[in-house]
């Protein structure tokens, strides 16, 4: 499908993690694709009010609790560092999309 959001079609999502060297780059491309998808969904489904805005980024979310392990599993984690570029990345993507939301609430189902 792809992200036809000018401001996302090119972004770089999780360019921090990219960075880091703590953080296994095949995992933070499956974070990265996980974003990606929530932003096709978010095209496909056009929510129209955060409750439903919600609904789709904590289910990203719950992707990222699943990929957590993998991180743990490759002596990583998603901890602090990682924790504020997911969260700063949810935030840019419900921006780019028109909405004024709750970080806390868009990662609110996060076990990490």
């Amino acid at each position: 499908m792809g992200i036809t959001n000018d401001q996302l079609k090119d972004y770089r999502f999780l360019a921090e993690m990219l960075r880091d060297k703590y953080f296994p780059p095949s995992l933070v491309e499956k974070g990265q694709q996980i974003l990606v998808r929530m932003c096709e969904r978010i095209e496909a489904e056009l929510p129209t009010d955060l409750d439903s805005l919600y609904k789709i980024t904590q289910s990203s979310t719950e992707e990222f609790n699943a990929l957590g392990e993998e991180f743990e599993e490759n002596d990583s984690e998603l901890e602090t560092a990682a924790r504020e570029c997911i969260g700063a990345d949810f935030d840019f993507i419900a921006k780019a999309y028109g909405f004024d939301a709750d970080v806390e609430e868009l990662i609110s189902t996060r076990e990490w």
